[in-house]
């Protein structure tokens, strides 16, 4: 398999994952265009997309999806307290409605849902399989049981790392945002996503990429710094790990 984060953060969330000639996406909070730009950018056929997953209903999750699943003719899965809490696609033929424990296939590969704490009506995240798991895990509060146990099964793992407490907390966000980010429903720190990994992860976790990275309260060299300090603990794990930048696409990973 293959993986690309095309755009992660409060401004749009799209991963990219390809078994051969099939491939999906996981979320489209950025345009059309974006997506084939970037596409492009990595050499990758944007008519061997076979399908949309959908996490949750929040316009940087489902931006795109519309042009994009109108203008290739592709399937949207979504949980049905998703799709009836916004607009998905004007086709309402594509959109498939899954639950928030199901698997689907997509040529060789198997997209699992599960369930996540989030402010939104039913969210979910996926791993992908076909033989090695990809894991992509953002906009949760706090890392409950379902999340844990698939970081535990991970291969290639994309977790949020969304803000760096102390700047949360004298940052310029009103009172009520910063109490929402912090919440059992908000977003996960840079300290609680590292703490996940450490008690979560196992020796086959080989790759780690870091995303959703707040633009006011977080950065790139705290985030990294939090989880290389964190997993140094474990002697036993040795996962390479990155940051998905804001605005930007990371380059191909093989799985």
């Amino acid at each position: 398999m293959k993986i690309s984060a095309l755009s992660s953060g409060s401004s749009g969330n799209c991963f990219y994952v390809s078994d051969k000639n099939n491939s999906v996406l996981i979320d489209c909070g950025i345009s059309c265009r974006q997506v084939l730009e970037k596409l492009s950018d990595l050499k990758q056929n944007p008519t061997n997309l076979k399908a949309i997953f959908v996490s949750h209903e929040h316009t940087d999750h489902i931006k795109g999806v519309d042009v994009l699943a109108r203008e290739f003719g592709i399937p949207v899965y979504a949980t049905k307290g998703t799709y009836k809490n916004c607009f998905l696609c004007s086709d309402e033929s594509l959109i498939q409605e899954i639950k928030e424990d199901e698997t689907i296939k997509i040529g060789n590969m198997e997209i699992s849902s599960f369930l996540k704490s989030h402010d939104a009506a039913s969210p979910v995240s996926f791993n992908i399989k076909n033989g090695k798991q990809i894991s992509i895990i953002t906009d949760i509060g706090y890392a409950c049981k379902s999340v844990c146990e698939n970081v535990s099964d991970s291969d290639f793992l994309v977790l949020e790392s969304n803000h760096d407490i102390s700047m949360l907390e004298s940052g310029p966000y009103p009172y009520f945002l910063k109490k929402r980010i912090a919440s059992n429903l908000g977003h996960l720190s840079n300290l609680h996503s590292g703490l996940c990994v450490l008690e979560h992860g196992t020796k086959k976790l080989k790759n780690i990429v870091l995303a959703h990275l707040s633009a006011v309260n977080n950065t790139s060299s705290l985030a990294l710094s939090n989880f290389r300090n964190l997993i140094k603990e474990r002697k036993d794990m040795k996962p390479k790990i990155f940051v998905s930048e804001r605005g930007k696409h990371t380059p191909i990973f093989d799985i």
